[in-house]
């Protein structure tokens, strides 16, 4: 015989699955893009919680591709190694040395890490690059600046910092038809034989579109788009999003992550989500149940 607390739980236990079910099903055979950020890597229980829920999208049929970034980490070991860092515009120059620890630190230790913690969850995961089956070509990338003084345009030199050009899915689709998980870091090869650092949401941005993926979940330190008032917008469209830019609503740094969205879109993918990679299990959460936890960017 039952108490009644047990009865409880399995009431919710059981609301929680008839909710979920439904979504399961929905993105069941999909492929779901995950960027996985440098600043929501920090903490090793968000770690294994992540892990978890790409262990568990795997267990339900859904196809997830993992792409990390390491901003934070890079920077750690380049101040260890007393390596400086030289900024054009505020943005960091990646020179030879510097592309060296660059690929060790993201297509290395970070990498595997990662990978660890999701075959810990009983999946098999594996650790890639660009460079891998020659996944992603890039170029080096062209920034150009407004001078504040002179209003003259100017492009910055910002050395192996590349953009995705090509992107060849053979690898991918041999992957998830061998049920195993890519884990990717945005490191790619150029057809000028230099290597190039890619800017990981633009990468994972550049794979979500050649999949034509069901969601691209971009894991942040913000809950998603705010307004005025510092809410949450569960949903935009590609035009309201534009809206929001124009009217200053989405500023700062949230302007390059929300025109990387827009990319997205336009090369295929399905749909785009902003969310607070700092929250456990937030992938499962939005994924599986009915308002999410960020903000959904469709067309």
């Amino acid at each position: 015989m039952t108490d009644q607390n047990t009865t409880d739980r399995f009431s919710h236990d059981a609301g929680i699955l008839a909710q979920a079910l439904p979504y399961m099903q929905r993105y069941e055979g999909k492929t779901v893009v995950v960027k996985y950020g440098g600043h929501a890597m920090g903490d090793l229980k968000l770690g294994q919680a992540f892990a978890r829920d790409i262990a568990l999208l795997k267990q339900s049929k859904v196809n997830p591709i993992v792409v990390h970034g390491g901003g934070p980490q890079i920077a750690s070991m380049l101040k260890n190694l007393g390596i400086e860092s030289k900024f054009e515009g505020g943005l960091r120059v990646t020179d030879a040395r510097t592309m060296e620890i660059v690929e060790m630190v993201l297509a290395g230790s970070i990498n595997k890490e990662i990978v660890a913690l999701i075959n810990a969850e009983g999946e098999w995961a594996i650790g890639l690059c660009g460079k891998d089956g020659n996944m992603v070509f890039a170029r080096k990338a062209e920034k150009k600046v407004k001078d504040p003084g002179s209003n003259i345009e100017r492009v910055l030199d910002l050395g192996f910092v590349g953009e995705p050009v090509e992107v060849d899915r053979t690898l991918l689709d041999l992957l998830a038809r061998s049920e195993m998980i890519p884990v990717i870091a945005p490191v790619a090869p150029g057809r000028d034989g230099n290597t190039y650092n890619i800017n990981a949401d633009t990468f994972a941005g550049a794979i979500a579109g050649s999949l034509g993926a069901k969601r691209l979940l971009f894991l942040t330190d913000v809950p998603g788009v705010l307004d005025k008032e510092g809410k949450l917008i569960p949903e935009l469209t590609v035009s309201d999003a534009k809206k929001l830019i124009a009217d200053g609503t989405i500023s700062g740094g949230m302007i390059p992550k929300v025109e990387t969205c827009l990319e997205a879109l336009d090369s295929g993918v399905e749909g785009v989500v902003i969310l607070n990679g700092k929250q456990p299990h937030v992938v499962l959460v939005e994924l599986f149940t009915e308002f999410g936890a960020g903000t959904l960017i469709v067309r």
